[in-house]
Formats: C-alpha cells, sequence, structure tokens
C-alpha cells in the first residue's frame, strides 16, 4: 500500500470509531512512525510502504481508535510554540490553558511591584504543574521570573523535571511536591494553577481520551470545584500585597467560584473568557 492509501485507511478507520480530527491523526500517526514531518507525507503520497513500516503502524492506529490521546502516542506535546514531554503521568496541556500563559504574561508586561521593580523580576507560583507547561511557558517568555511549580503527584512531577531538561530550563525553574500551598514559606507576586475542576459524577460522559488522563488531574470534588475553592482559601497567606491569583475553571462553576473570591475579601475579580467565548479564567488580587 501507498502512503496515501494507508492515510485514507486510516481515516476511515478513525471515523468509523468516532475519532476526532480522523484525517489529521492518521497523518500525524503515519508521519511518527515513518519519522517525517507530516507535511512531508504530501510529497510521498505515491510510495510504497513495507511490512515493517506497517506493523508498528498498525499496533498505533489500533490504540488510538481505541481511545488512547494521540499525544501519548506521539509522546509529545506543542504547547505555546515549545513541544515538551506528554505521556499519562499528567494530564495533556488543554489549548484554552495556552491563554491562561498569555494573558499572565501580559500581566507581567504592564505592572511593576510597588518600588518600582521591573515586572520581569516577579515570583511565580504554578500551583498542579503536572507537566510542567505552564511553569516552564512562562520562564521562556519571562526569562528574569522566578518560577516555582508544585504538584501533588511525583510522578508529574518527574515528567515536569524532564521538560525543564529538554527545554534547558532546569536551573531556573524549581518544581517541588506539595499538596496546593503546603509547607511553602514565602510568599509570590503571582500564583497561576489549572487544578482539577471536573465532578466525580461527570466521569462517565468524559471522552475515551480524557479518561485517560490521571484522575488527581481531573476530579475537583463532589461538586468539581472543592479543589479551587481551598485554593482560593489558601492563596491570601502565600501572596505577596497586591498579588495575584490565577484560575482557569470549569465554564459552569463562575457562580461559586466567584461568591468564593468575594467571601475571602479579594479585590479586582475579573471573569475572563477563553477564544470560544466561555468563561473559563478568573483573575483576583489580594491585600
Amino acid at each position: 500500500m501507498t502512503v496515501l492509501e494507508i492515510v485514507q485507511a486510516s481515516t476511515e478507520y478513525f471515523r468509523k470509531r468516532q475519532v476526532e480530527s480522523a484525517r489529521l491523526n492518521a497523518e500525524h500517526l503515519l508521519a511518527y512512525v515513518l519519522g517525517r514531518k507530516r507535511i512531508d507525507l504530501y510529497l510521498e503520497f505515491d510510495r510504497g510502504l513495507t511490512e515493517a513500516e506497517l506493523a508498528p503502524l498498525r499496533e498505533l492506529v489500533r490504540r488510538r481508535g481505541e481511545g488512547e490521546p494521540l499525544q501519548h502516542l506521539l509522546g509529545t506535546v506543542e504547547f505555546c510554540g515549545q513541544v515538551f514531554s506528554c505521556d499519562k503521568r499528567a494530564m495533556v496541556p488543554r489549548p484554552e490553558t495556552e491563554e491562561l500563559v498569555e494573558l499572565i504574561v501580559g500581566e507581567c508586561c504592564n505592572r511593576t511591584r510597588d518600588g518600582g521593580e521591573p515586572a520581569a523580576n516577579l515570583t511565580i507560583l504554578d500551583v498542579g504543574t503536572g507537566s510542567g507547561v505552564i511553569a516552564l511557558s512562562l520562564a521562556i517568555k519571562l526569562p528574569q521570573a522566578r518560577i516555582v511549580g508544585v504538584d501533588i503527584s511525583q510522578q508529574a512531577l518527574g515528567l515536569a523535571r524532564e521538560n525543564a531538561d529538554q527545554l534547558g530550563l532546569a536551573e531556573r525553574v524549581e518544581f517541588r511536591h506539595r499538596d496546593l500551598l503546603d509547607d511553602l514559606c514565602e510568599r509570590f507576586d503571582i500564583i497561576v494553577a489549572n487544578l482539577p475542576y471536573i465532578a466525580m459524577s461527570d466521569r462517565s460522559s468524559l471522552s475515551r481520551e480524557v479518561r485517560h488522563d490521571p484522575d488527581t488531574a481531573l476530579f475537583g470534588g463532589e461538586h468539581g470545584h472543592e479543589v479551587i475553592q481551598r485554593m482560593i482559601e489558601l492563596a491570601p497567606g502565600r501572596l505577596l500585597a497586591g498579588g495575584l491569583l490565577a484560575l482557569e475553571i470549569g465554564e459552569t462553576q463562575t457562580g461559586a467560584i466567584m461568591d468564593a473570591f468575594a467571601q475571602k475579601k479579594y479585590k479586582d475579580i475579573e471573569l475572563k473568557n477563553d477564544y470560544s467565548g466561555r468563561p473559563r479564567f478568573v483573575f483576583a488580587r489580594y491585600g
């Protein structure tokens, strides 16, 4: 079979199994097996494939058809213009979270601390860092900032440190094993968190792909927002005066989350939409 025939057959297989972006998935997997860029396939449509090339592709196509995330099969994910290692140790980063990074960079570029210290020297804490994509992306975009990432999962932290090594950022971003803000002594200018916000009762409604993510990265409690509310309660003790707490939340949780901020007497509470127009982020200051 030729490259084009394999792409077409894999695409049809994925469509029957309700894999989104079936053609794109087929091309990515074939390019991965052949060690090519996806765009290079278009120059080799008439090339025949050997059995040695087809055998690993069949296995990958089977696993993708059963719902295993494409990013796990490829071992990588692109986020904020960088390529990160990605596997079952941490949640697959979502495109919406790239928007959170850009919003925080905008806040940093428009702000100085009391006394006029440059925004580039701000201290940033990434809570629930997972594979480290937020912390490491901020380190790239804010080269003078001091950044710490924490997570309850030792496995996720292992992946984050691997990503830091690959990007040459191991000396600039520190990763620690913590449950939210437990055992942290210092205070930060910015705390950013993409915490689990799915209700346990919604497990059955999740896609096959999402169910491959670790439970600790998905489920925030019976109602979904319990972990976020705990974060809102704890953050004032770890923020510098006027410090910013930036959260990614579930779009159905805005009422409960905004009330939690108000009850803890945060100020400048702002709900921000993602590019799809859905309420996705809350920014608030304290002190």
